[in-house]
This record gives C-alpha cells, sequence and structure tokens, in this order.
C-alpha cells in the first residue's frame, strides 16, 4: 500500500495531469500554511493578532539603524593591498571617533564589477555600525565622510552601504 494513500489517486486524473494536480495541491497547502507569517512581516496593513505580535517583540528594544559598509582591499592602480594593520589604523583614526559606542569588523571575501566592466574578486572588510534612528541625521554625514575617506586613502572606486531598520536592547 502506498505510504499516503490519499494523494496518490486524483480522481479522472492519469500520468502528468495528475502529477500536475498534486504539484498544485502541494503549493496551495504550501500558500496557506505560509500565509501568516508573510503577514507579520506587512506591518500596518497585517491583520490585528500579526500586528500584536510584531509589537510585542518591537517593545523588547528602541528603534535603531543597522548600516553596514564593505570595504575592498585591492587597489584598482595595482598599487599593494591594503592590509590589516592599515585598515585598522584606519578603523582608529576615521570611524571609531565618530563611533565611540562601538562597531562590528568581519572578515570576508568578495566580488563586484569595478567601473572599467571587470570582475574583481578581493579580499574585503564588513564594517557594522547600530546607532539609534533619531541619529540618523547626523550619523548620515558621518558615515559618507568615512566612506570618502576610505576611498581616498585607498584608491578605491566605492564603499559599498547598506542599511536596515531594526530594533536592539542592551
Amino acid at each position: 500500500m502506498p505510504r499516503f494513500p490519499h494523494l496518490t489517486r486524483t480522481k479522472g486524473l492519469t500520468g502528468p495531469k495528475q502529477h500536475t494536480a498534486l504539484t498544485s495541491a502541494a503549493a496551495l497547502a504550501v500558500l496557506a500554511v505560509g500565509t501568516p507569517v508573510a503577514y507579520a512581516t506587512l506591518g500596518d496593513d497585517a491583520p490585528s493578532a500579526s500586528r500584536s505580535a510584531t509589537s510585542a517583540g518591537a517593545a523588547r528594544g528602541k528603534a535603531y539603524i543597522e548600516t553596514r559598509l564593505f570595504f575592498g582591499t585591492e587597489r584598482p592602480d595595482g598599487g599593494p593591498d591594503v592590509t590589516d594593520r592599515q585598515f585598522l589604523e584606519f578603523i582608529d583614526e576615521e570611524v571609531t571617533p565618530r563611533f565611540p559606542n562601538g562597531l562590528t569588523i568581519q572578515d570576508g571575501r568578495g566580488q563586484w564589477r569595478d567601473s572599467h566592466g571587470v570582475i574583481e574578486r578581493e579580499r574585503s572588510y564588513e564594517l557594522t555600525l547600530l546607532y539609534p534612528a533619531s541619529e540618523a541625521r547626523v550619523r548620515d554625514v558621518q558615515i559618507e565622510r568615512i566612506r570618502n575617506a576610505y576611498e581616498k586613502a585607498f584608491a578605491q572606486d566605492s564603499v559599498a552601504r547598506i542599511e536596515e531598520h531594526t530594533t536592539a536592547d542592551f
């Protein structure tokens, strides 16, 4: 006897049509199960039960912005790669004075298409900064100064920036 007899026969359908019907039914089941999760991420348009669950999670922290900057280490002009020591000196001089409360640095490997259309693969650093959303205007200017300083100091085409609104509790 098949393991799931109720799924092996679809009345009036055989072969590929039966498979298509089963696949469609499975897809609808997945969508139906996933719907409450999708609503939980929609904010104001979500049902009230989902809003209260989201609000309860937000109550544990305050509004923050997480900014991640990605610093490449290869120089487009062919000069020597940025060393760990150079990068940490840059952090000490340009970042720490602007963000003395803390930051996170991670080593990485990345790739991107440079200004000449060449895909570059290089060692990189990811810098994560977390700050109150109420400081966004001031921090934006500081972050742009950091990006510009790195581009200038190490002959970089760019420093990537990603921001997300989040909550944090310390």
